[in-house]
This record gives C-alpha cells, sequence and structure tokens, in this order.
C-alpha cells in the first residue's frame, strides 16, 4: 500500500476540528480540497470517519478510538522530517504572534521586544489584544504564546507559571479611603467600584470573597482593560482592584493610590502557554526563555 502522509496531516485536522471547513482552514488548503482527502481517508480506512447529525458531524467510534494515535503519528513523522539544525540568531527571520493580557503587553512587552531586538534583529512580534471569549487559536498554530491570568485545560497545551501578583485597591488621590487609617473589608463594601473584565462581568472573586463575609458591594461599571478602569478611577471616587504589579505606572503616571486589599484572596498568577507542538522548535524555545524572563522581571516569583 502507497501511503501519502498529506492524508495524516488531513485525519489528524479532520478529528481535531469535526468538520470538513475547520480542517481546510486549519491546514490552509480550500473545503473541496479537504473533501476530497476525506474521501481517500474514508477508502483507504473502509470507514466513514465523520458522518452527518443534523447541522454537524459526528466523528466514529473507530475515529475517536485511533485520534490520539493518529495525533502522535503525526508528531512523530514531523519531528523525523523537520531538519534538525543549530538556531542562527543573527539570521532568524520570523513573525511570532502574541496573545497577551493588556496589562502584561504595556508592563513586560517592551523589555521583550528590547531583548528580541538585541539578538534576533530579523524577528518581529505582533501582540494581540485577547478577544471577549476563549479562542482556539493556539491549537491552530495562529498564536504562538499567551500570558495571561487563565490556565489552558486542553491537553495539548503546554502551561508554566511564570510569576504572580498580590491584588491591591487601586483609587485617585483625593477618595475619602485615602484618609481613613485603615480600610477595613465593610468600608471597601461601601465604596462604588469598577470591575475589569473583558467579558463585561460585573461579578468576580471579589463579590465571592465579600458574600463569605456577609457584604456586598455597588459595581457600577466594567471595563475591558485595565487601563480603561483606571481612567474611571482618575476622575471620580471609584475603585478597581488589580494585581500590584500592573498598578505601579499608573500610580506615577496617573496619581492613583494603591492600598492592600481588606480580603483574604490568593495573588493573581501569570501563565505562559504555547501548544505541544512547539515543545522542541528552537526559535521557539528561545522566544519562550526572553518572555519567561520579562514576565518575571516585573512579577513576584509562583
Amino acid at each position: 500500500m502507497q501511503l501519502d502522509l498529506n492524508l495524516l496531516s488531513a485525519f489528524d485536522a479532520l478529528l481535531e476540528e469535526g468538520s470538513v471547513a475547520g480542517a481546510a482552514a486549519r491546514l490552509h488548503v480550500t473545503a473541496p480540497a479537504m473533501s476530497r482527502s476525506l474521501g481517500r481517508i474514508r477508502r483507504t480506512t473502509g470507514d466513514q470517519i465523520l458522518v452527518r447529525t443534523g447541522r454537524t458531524m459526528t466523528p466514529t467510534p473507530y475515529a475517536i478510538a485511533v485520534r490520539e494515535q493518529v495525533h502522535e503519528l503525526l508528531q512523530q513523522v514531523q519531528g523525523v522530517l523537520a531538519p534538525s539544525r543549530e538556531l542562527d540568531l543573527a539570521t532568524l527571520e520570523r513573525t511570532f504572534t502574541l496573545r497577551w493580557h493588556d496589562s502584561l503587553v504595556a508592563l513586560c512587552g517592551p523589555a521583550l521586544l528590547r531583548a528580541v531586538r538585541e539578538e534576533a534583529p530579523g524577528v518581529r512580534l505582533r501582540f494581540l489584544a485577547e478577544a471577549s471569549v476563549d479562542t482556539p487559536e493556539l491549537r491552530r498554530g495562529e498564536v504562538d504564546l499567551e500570558a495571561n491570568a487563565t490556565r489552558p485545560g486542553a491537553p495539548d497545551i503546554r502551561a508554566e507559571s511564570v510569576g504572580e501578583s498580590r491584588l491591591v485597591v487601586v483609587m485617585r488621590q483625593g477618595h475619602p479611603l485615602t484618609r481613613m487609617r485603615t480600610v477595613t473589608a465593610e468600608r471597601y463594601a461601601a465604596a462604588e467600584h469598577v470591575t475589569v473584565s473583558r467579558r463585561g462581568n460585573l461579578h468576580d472573586a471579589v463579590d465571592e470573597a465579600l458574600a463569605h463575609l456577609g457584604l456586598t458591594r455597588r459595581v457600577v461599571a466594567s471595563a475591558p482593560t485595565e487601563a480603561a478602569a483606571l481612567e474611571f478611577a482618575r476622575g471620580r471616587d471609584l475603585l478597581v482592584c488589580i494585581p500590584e504589579a500592573t498598578t505601579r505606572p499608573a500610580v506615577t503616571d496617573l496619581g492613583l493610590v494603591a492600598l492592600p486589599l481588606p480580603l483574604d484572596l490568593p495573588s493573581a498568577p501569570i501563565y505562559l502557554s504555547w501548544h505541544q507542538r512547539y515543545d522542541t522548535d528552537r526559535a521557539h524555545l528561545w522566544l519562550r526563555d526572553l518572555a519567561r524572563a520579562a514576565l518575571a522581571g516585573h512579577t513576584a516569583p509562583s
């Protein structure tokens, strides 16, 4: 039997995406071309692989049984065929796409870019804003590195804790709480608040901690970024709860005050995440080392 290794890539993409259109987009081919690949896979295996159920495609029992094996085979083939050579940073030309929390871009992005430019002037960085919903770009290979407070749950996504930062309360210089000797949980709850949520949530872990004390707070607005939330607090008597590491520039530049949060909440973690396909990619390893150093340089050790 003569096998086309391209079918292995198509097989893996079809099983991962569960649709011809999704697999075609992942491999950057047309939907008709992927349909032909599915037909060839069906003829080779003697199984339908994906069957239509209403508007969606459902994998057959055989497809479910071999999914992991197909993925492992593809990884092995790529490892065998990938050229093994030393990384030449002076001549490396590559564009890396990074989806980082906006505060981390502002806080650590300049240090990362500076280190990249010093070692590999041909490398470019694309920083993307976080979406309002979880996105599959890491799995699709459209994003190389993510950095935020969320640990991915997918088994094929690597996640490394690179630091953490305790939560503090930020307010304008003239806020009534700045004139009090001690900011208690009761005084904190009695003030008006702004949450930071890319999904627009008006409720977060702070409210749960207050509920355990029998307290509630009044959230008057949510902002998609910390920078926007701090602008709200800059002009009115509003409180914003954010990680301490990202308040340092704001306190200096915007004339704000940061006080300890009077609640028992764990520090906010920072995770660096990537797809397992890049585990042994030399250029990606190099970038991860630089990103790790840049992030750790502005946060407490995890």
